[in-house]
């Protein structure tokens, strides 16, 4: 294993653990970035798509986007093909 900049030598679990966090930092990142602008989404009709289900259990709704999800997704793709 070669050392770093500051002379430390990493292992592979070290690295896999690094990458690991970002991941999960960028989800947590994105989960509140969705969840501030789903307001601002649902008067645009996304989240009522066919294929969007809401089911009620004990009183309480669970909204459950597939469609949405997936047509966001392409949207993002698209978007970062063309950059």
């Amino acid at each position: 294993m070669a050392p770093n900049a500051s002379g430390e030598v990493y292992n592979g679990r070290l690295l896999r653990e690094a990458e690991m966090l970002k991941w999960l930092i960028a989800l947590a990142v994105a989960l509140v970035v969705l969840t501030a602008v789903s307001p601002w989404l649902a008067r645009y009709g996304l989240g009522r798509l066919p294929g969007d289900v809401t089911v009620r259990f004990r009183g309480r709704d669970y909204h459950l986007p597939f469609t949405t999800t997936l047509l966001l997704s392409l949207a993002l793709t698209l978007i970062m093909r063309l950059l």
